[in-house]
C-alpha cells in the first residue's frame, strides 16, 4: 500500500500544475486517500469480510465524497483529481496511468448480475462529469470528452464526447497532455455544416428566381448575423475530424455567394 500510495503522490505532481510537494499532496488530495483506503478495503472484499470492506468504503466516501466499492480494480498511479461525487461501480476496473476528474461515473445500466460495470483500459483520461455505463471495455489511450456518457466500447487511441458518446477522432493527442478543450462536438459540425448549405441554397434560389422567391423572417430574426457570422467563419472539418467531401470538392463556394448577398442589401 505504501509503494502505491508514493506512485500516486508522483502520478499528481506529474499531471497536476497545483501540486507543489508530496507532503501537500498527501495531506490534501482526497483521491489519495480514497484510493489509499480503498486498497484495504478490497482486500477484504476479496476475502469474504465483505461487510468491513463497506463500512470502509463509506468512511472513505465520508471524508473524500469519492465512492469506490470494494470490489472495484484499481490499477497503479491512477489519478482521481478533485474527485467530489466520483462513483466506481462493483465490477468496474480501471487499468495504470489513468486520469479522472470530478463527478465521473463508472456505473451499471440495470439489475444484470455480474460483470455489468465498464472495464478502463490504460492510460485513459475521463473529464469532468463523464459517464461510462455498461459491462464493456474502453481499451487503452483513450480520451472521454466533459459530460460525455459513454454506452459502447471504444477502440484505442479514441477520442470520445457527447450524449450517447461519438468517436470524433482516431488515434489523436496522447492523454498525458490531460487537454480537456480540444475535443470537437460532432452534433456542432453537422449542424454547421448544414446550416452553411442552407444559406447557399439560399443564395443559389435568389440568384436562379430573384430576392422575392426567398422568404424574409420577421424583423427579429437572426438571418443577417447569422450571415456575417459564417461570412467571418472557416469551420475547420478536417481537423475536428469531419469529412465532408462534396463540400470540399465543391469548395461550398459560400463565401462568395454570401458576399453578394451582403452586396445586394
Amino acid at each position: 500500500m505504501f509503494k502505491r500510495t508514493r506512485e500516486n503522490i508522483k502520478a499528481v505532481k506529474e499531471r497536476d500544475p497545483a501540486a507543489r510537494n508530496s507532503l501537500e499532496v498527501l495531506l490534501c488530495y482526497p483521491g489519495i486517500w480514497a484510493i489509499m483506503l480503498h486498497t484495504p478495503a478490497h482486500w477484504l472484499y476479496e476475502h469474504n469480510c465483505k461487510l468491513l470492506a463497506r463500512i470502509i468504503s463509506q468512511l472513505a466516501r465520508w471524508f473524500t465524497g469519492i465512492e469506490i466499492h470494494p470490489g472495484a480494480k484499481i490499477g497503479r498511479r491512477c489519478m482521481i483529481d478533485h474527485g467530489m461525487a466520483v462513483i466506481i461501480g462493483e465490477t468496474a476496473e480501471v487499468g495504470d496511468d489513468c486520469t479522472i476528474y470530478q463527478g465521473v461515473t463508472l456505473g451499471g445500466t440495470g439489475k444484470d448480475t455480474g460483470k455489468r460495470h465498464p472495464t478502463i483500459g490504460n492510460r485513459v483520461l475521463i473529464s469532468t462529469g463523464a459517464k461510462v455505463l455498461g459491462p464493456f471495455k474502453v481499451e487503452d489511450d483513450v480520451k472521454i470528452g466533459a459530460g460525455s456518457v459513454v454506452l459502447r466500447p471504444v477502440p484505442a487511441g479514441c477520442t470520445v464526447v457527447g450524449i450517447p458518446g461519438t468517436i470524433v477522432r482516431r488515434n489523436g493527442h496522447p492523454t498525458d497532455d490531460m487537454d480537456q478543450v480540444d475535443m470537437p462536438d460532432p452534433v456542432a459540425v453537422e449542424l454547421e455544416c448544414l446550416r452553411r448549405r442552407v444559406v447557399e441554397l439560399e443564395a443559389l434560389l435568389s440568384r436562379e428566381f430573384g430576392r422575392e422567391a426567398v422568404k424574409r423572417c420577421e424583423k427579429d430574426c437572426q438571418y443577417e448575423d447569422i450571415v456575417r457570422e459564417i461570412n467571418n467563419q472557416v469551420y475547420e472539418e478536417r481537423q475536428s475530424g469531419h469529412d465532408c467531401t462534396e463540400c470540399d470538392e465543391m469548395d461550398c463556394g459560400i463565401r462568395e455567394l454570401m458576399k453578394e448577398m451582403e452586396e445586394e442589401r
